[in-house]
Parts: C-alpha cells; sequence; structure tokens
C-alpha cells in the first residue's frame, strides 16, 4: 500500500507564500506523474496543477497559473507546490495525488489519480 504524507500548509496572510510537499510512503510508488487538488468547505475537490515525473512537464488551472508552480525532486521521491500571492479564495484541503500509469491524458480528473494524501489546511486570511 503506497501513502502520500502532505506538509507545509498553514494559516498565512494574503500575498504570503507557502510551500506544500508530499512524499509517498510504503512499498515503491509506480507513477508518472503526480497532482495537486485543493477542496474548500462545501465545494468540490478541483484540480490545481500536475507534472509529469519523466519530462517534468507541467499543467495549472488557470485560478492559480502564475502564482504557484508545481517541482520534483527525483531524487527524495518528493513533489512540491510553491504558492506565492496567497489569496483568501486559495483556502482549502490541499491534496496530493498519485497519477494512474499511463493517463496523463486524464491529469485534470480525480479518475487519473490512483493514490491520495490526507490533505494538508491552508488558510489564507485577508
Amino acid at each position: 500500500q503506497v501513502q502520500l504524507v502532505e506538509s507545509g500548509g498553514g494559516l498565512v496572510q494574503a500575498g504570503d507564500s507557502l510551500r506544500l510537499s508530499c512524499a509517498p510512503s510504503g512499498r515503491t510508488l509506480s507513477s508518472n506523474f503526480m497532482g495537486w487538488f485543493r477542496q474548500a468547505p462545501g465545494k468540490e475537490r478541483v484540480f490545481v496543477a500536475a507534472i509529469s515525473w519523466s519530462d517534468s512537464s507541467t499543467d495549472y488551472a488557470d485560478s492559480v497559473k502564475g502564482r504557484f508552480t508545481i517541482s520534483t525532486d527525483n531524487m527524495k521521491n518528493t513533489v512540491y507546490l510553491e504558492m506565492n500571492s496567497l489569496r483568501p479564495e486559495d483556502t482549502a484541503v490541499y491534496y496530493c495525488a498519485a497519477g494512474r500509469e499511463g493517463r496523463y491524458s486524464l491529469r485534470r480528473s480525480r479518475s487519473g489519480y490512483v493514490y491520495w494524501g490526507q490533505g494538508t489546511q491552508v488558510t489564507v486570511s485577508s
């Protein structure tokens, strides 16, 4: 069983930055891409960003493009989400997820992912 462990969430003010981390534990993760999703209170879980392990190609939701950066450290098998210029509307629980083999085309859909982390809370005050 693969577990994804997120860290780095917290309470910040508008305009501040945070960096989230996600690392797998348990058996070796077999996945060719990773993603971040977020879920605000009373809303659905939505796509934020995705990255391919092999060529580091990335994809972002329009709402975070230019402010958030997804990256990987292949040696540490860790995925990061650098969040800058945070806004109150970025407040949500952020989830890391491991993509299904060969399904990068589904990177914006929850169905494209096979493993999920427990989530980390990000709260941005105005």
